[in-house]
C-alpha cells in the first residue's frame, strides 16, 4: 500500500491540514495518509508545544472514522528529537509491504538540506510537495522524487490559532468540531 506521511507538530492540528490531506488522498495515488505527529522538531522550539499526547489525541478526534487516515505516534517511541530518516527507517522494518511517501509543505523543501540525511531521502523516498505562501524557490524542485501537488493554497497556521485563542478568539470553525470542543473543554493554548 501507498502511504502518505504528514508529519507535524500539530499544535493543533486545524481545517488546513484537514484539506492537504484530502487533497493528497483524492488527487494522487496515495492510498492511505497518516498524520504522524511529532514530539520534538529538531528546528523548532519544544518549549511552545502542547504535550504530544494531548496532540495526538487531537489529531484521532480530527480524523474521526475515516478509515483511511491514521493517527500515528511511531516517533513518541523514538529518540527525541525526532529525525526523519530514523522514523523512515523505522517505519520500514515494522512495514516493510508499505511504500511511504513523504508530504511536506514548499516551505520545509526550501531547508530540506538542514535535515539529517537528506541526501538519503531522496534517493530512497518520494516527496509529495503542497505550496505555501511566500516561499523561496529550493535546489530541490527539479529533483526526480520531488513531485509538486497543486493542492488548496491554506493561509492558516496552528501559531496564528494559537494567538488567536490566547486573546480570547473564537477559532471553533478553524477545527474539526470534535478536536475544538476537546481544546476548548481543556483549556489549551488560553494561557502564555
Amino acid at each position: 500500500m501507498k502511504i502518505g506521511l504528514f508529519f507535524g507538530s500539530f499544535n493543533p492540528i486545524h481545517v488546513g491540514h484537514m484539506v492537504i490531506a484530502n487533497y493528497m488522498l483524492e488527487y494522487t495515488d496515495l492510498e492511505r495518509i497518516w498524520f504522524v505527529v511529532s514530539p520534538q522538531n529538531p528546528l523548532k522550539n519544544k518549549a511552545s508545544l502542547l504535550d504530544e499526547k494531548q496532540r495526538l489525541h487531537m489529531v484521532t478526534l480530527a480524523i474521526g472514522d475515516n478509515t483511511k487516515y491514521k493517527a500515528s505516534n511511531i516517533e513518541f517511541k523514538l529518540p527525541q528529537p525526532s529525525y526523519t530518516i530514523n522514523t523512515l527507517v523505522h517505519l520500514n522494518e515494522k512495514y516493510p509491504q508499505h511504500e511511504f511517501v513523504l508530504i511536506m509543505g514548499a516551505d520545509n523543501l526550501t531547508t530540506f538540506h538542514k535535515w539529517k540525511n537528506y541526501e538519503v531521502i531522496l534517493k530512497n523516498y518520494q516527496l509529495y510537495v503542497y505550496p505555501r505562501v511566500k516561499t523561496s524557490e529550493s535546489n530541490f524542485e527539479k529533483h526526480p522524487s520531488v513531485k509538486f501537488v497543486p493542492a488548496p493554497l491554506v493561509e492558516l497556521s496552528s501559531t496564528a490559532i494559537r494567538e488567536a485563542i490566547k486573546a480570547k478568539k473564537d477559532m471553533r470553525y478553524f477545527m474539526a468540531e470534535e478536536a475544538w470542543q476537546y481544546l476548548k473543554s481543556m483549556h489549551f493554548y488560553e494561557k502564555s
